[in-house]
């Protein structure tokens, strides 16, 4: 795990003709704590192309695997953040082809190698693992950019001035003065509804993330060619052969089978480490069966870390995840904080995040990061991913349960009723409460024949922005990137279903005809797991140099649950049915079936105390309330609601906060 950038000279100059090493050094420095144990810097004969690297040594400590790294000649340069898995494996397939390696066993080496032989599709195929990576090949003077499968690892891109650059991290490429700072109004809408900004835009004007499974080449011409080499589909896991004439019990106990042979594979793989590594510990049934199965694996204890709250223990899973450390026998770590800690590290994480994830488990996230830092572990493997597959989330239940009760029925009226009946509710709703606006969104999405499903992460609906923004946001289009083959056009819209809908007429186009659940599934893999979830691990993890890894997104693991139908998963209306099954005898009855509490922070309570003053004077001081024209009233009725305890809002301000913070530190400048 590491923090990589880079510079290309398209048609434009950078301080003149002169080095590029300068600018290259401030973009490395300004992440270094992704990369503590070593840095890198390497520019091209005619100063046209430059690559960074900051290190965290995991694979391969020596200084022979330091990066940037190239072949024998300097004709293929790598910078590379992430993990490659089956890189022992690809080793072995190379050396055989011929090539000769000059590390003992860097992964990094054979992306280098492998590039060579297979060319980049080639290679991307062959790939299990987490990476962003930049390939620059010097006979083809084409710079290529990938990453990973589910978008594990970020990687940022920006043209102007006639100079491309590209980072792990927004921040490095902010170094240069040059690069203006500016907020684009569709990823403000969007996030509003998402807690994250889509890809590929970023919360920054020209500043993009290159999607999930994406690889993005910029020929000498300064031409740039996107294309996904991957999606998260059913149609790649099972061979229908292998379930032809199964049924009942022999068709579940073939899904559980093959859940947990692939889940042991994965935690197995994750291991891949040359320094200490352990998990974060919950006590649910995803973090239990990480220790479990690692605790399989090992002939020394697992090192699980656990966080909780001194201030309001009733959110506390501090008792479950001692079960799990006792029954396993682990060395336990645990660190408990209060409000006080949340208020000292604010600038902190708004300068960790980039662009505003409103997501406050990026809270107790950083202080168990910093937790296994200081007791010596660089590596971590997490939970996440699970609940999407397994259709582990109440709001998962709740809009299957609406999709076949109310949706499907309600569909079948004609569209100009569906519009009465919108309009109706729309008019009588008001602010009374949340469940009425709930029914008004859902009413109007009918009406607009748009999708049920959005996100089982959705803070603002359109019935609250409607209270909330005084005129649409939308975006003038991204002519460029489409043109390069990156679908940015949804994304203009001023109704972030068009986000969802267009998500799912492709999904649907290719595979027509499956169930509510996968479709649900495909979405959260590609908006919130792959933009929120997984970017609020790097980041927050990273800011510790510390490296999550998720067992869960293996990709043999992914494609073979991908094609497991709805009825299996949620069998009996029972969530994560398949995977209760596969680790039963494995993990104690009590940790299999307890009531799923997720990884959380009392935000509620916080913010009827002292934060939540400090937070509403931060909104309300901020200038991006009046620039983006929000409705200032709505905003203190909403705090003066929640404070009073007549709604519960925290979603909305902490959705708010993390905005106007990020606005104030990352385009006014001022310290959070």
């Amino acid at each position: 795990m590491c923090g990589i950038a880079g510079l290309v000279r398209v048609n434009g100059a950078l301080e003149g003709d002169g080095s590029l090493i300068p600018a290259l050094v401030a973009m490395r420095d300004s992440m270094a704590h992704r990369g503590p144990d070593g840095k890198g810097c390497w520019e091209s004969e005619d100063r046209r192309v430059g690559l960074a690297h900051r290190r965290l040594a995991i694979v391969d400590l020596s200084d022979a695997a330091a990066q940037p790294m190239s072949d024998s000649d300097g004709t293929v340069w790598v910078t590379f953040n992430g993990e490659i898995y089956n890189h022992l494996a690809l080793r072995r397939e190379l050396k055989d082809a011929g090539h000769r390696f000059r590390t003992d066993h860097s992964d990094t080496e054979v992306l280098v190698h492998g590039y060579r032989e297979w060319g980049i599709d080639g290679l991307l195929e062959r790939l299990d693992g987490m990476f962003a990576f930049a390939i620059w090949d010097a006979s083809r003077k084409v710079l290529a950019l990938a990453r990973d499968r589910i978008g594990i690892k970020p990687l940022y891109f920006c043209r102007h001035s006639g100079v491309f650059r590209f980072a792990s991290e927004i921040k490095a490429i902010l170094t240069d003065p040059a690069v203006p700072r500016a907020v684009e109004p569709s990823a403000l809408n969007h996030y509003l509804s998402y807690l994250v900004t889509p890809a590929p835009l970023t919360m920054f004007k020209d500043i993009f993330k290159l999607p999930p499974a994406h690889v993005l080449e910029l020929d000498s011409g300064g031409r740039m060619k996107a294309r996904a080499y991957w999606d998260s589909v059913p149609g790649m896991g099972i061979d229908a052969a292998a379930v032809e004439g199964l049924h009942g019990q022999g068709l579940e106990d073939y899904y559980a089978t093959g859940i947990l042979e692939r889940l042991e594979a994965a935690i197995d793989r994750r291991m891949m480490s040359d320094v200490p590594f352990g998990v974060f510990l919950s006590g649910g049934i995803d973090s239990s069966a990480n220790v479990a199965l690692m605790s399989r694996l090992m002939e020394r204890p697992v090192e699980t870390f656990t966080v909780g709250f001194k201030d309001h223990r009733h959110l506390n899973e501090l008792d479950y995840a001692q079960r799990v450390a006792n029954q396993f026998k682990t060395n336990h770590h645990e660190v408990l904080i209060e409000e006080k800690d949340i208020l000292g590290y604010l600038g902190d994480l708004i300068y960790h995040q980039d662009e505003p994830l409103a997501d406050w488990v990026c809270i107790p996230l950083y202080f168990v990061s910093r937790l296994a830092k200081e007791a010596g572990v660089t590596v971590v493997q997490v939970g996440e991913g699970s609940d999407e597959q397994f259709s582990g989330y109440n709001s998962y239940m709740m809009y299957l349960r609406l999709h076949r009760w109310f949706w499907r029925p309600f569909q079948c009226l004609p569209r100009a009723i569906r519009r009465v009946l919108a309009s109706a509710a729309g008019s009588v709703a008001g602010n009374r409460s949340p469940a009425l606006d709930r029914v008004v969104d859902i009413l109007g999405r009918s009406a607009r024949g748009q999708e049920l499903f959005w996100s089982s992460a959705h803070s603002f609906w359109n019935v609250h922005k409607d209270r909330l923004l005084t005129r649409e946001l939308t975006g003038d289009g991204w002519a460029e990137l489409e043109e390069a083959g990156i679908n940015a056009g949804p994304l203009a819209a001023a109704d972030s279903g068009a986000v969802v809908d267009a998500m799912l007429a492709s999904f649907d186009g290719a595979h027509p005809g499956r169930d509510m659940l996968t479709r649900m599934i495909h979405v959260e893999m590609k908006l919130r797991l792959g933009e929120l979830l997984l970017m609020r691990l790097d980041k927050i993890t990273m800011s510790n140099s510390v490296e999550g890894r998720v067992p869960f997104l293996d990709q043999g693991l992914v494609e073979f649950t991908m094609d497991i139908p709805e009825a299996w998963k949620v069998r009996g209306g029972t969530k994560k049915h398949l995977l209760k099954k596969a680790l039963d005898g494995i993990l104690p009855a009590e940790i299999i079936h307890r009531p799923k509490m997720g990884f959380g922070a009392p935000m509620a309570e916080w913010l009827r105390s002292g934060f939540g003053h400090e937070a509403e004077a931060g909104v309300m001081n901020s200038k991006l309330p009046a620039e983006f024209g929000f409705d200032r009233d709505q905003i203190r009725a909403l705090f003066r609601d929640h404070r009073d305890g007549r709604r519960d809002n925290a979603l909305h301000l902490w959705t708010l906060f993390n905005l106007t913070a990020w606005h104030d530190h990352w385009i006014n400048g001022k310290a959070v």
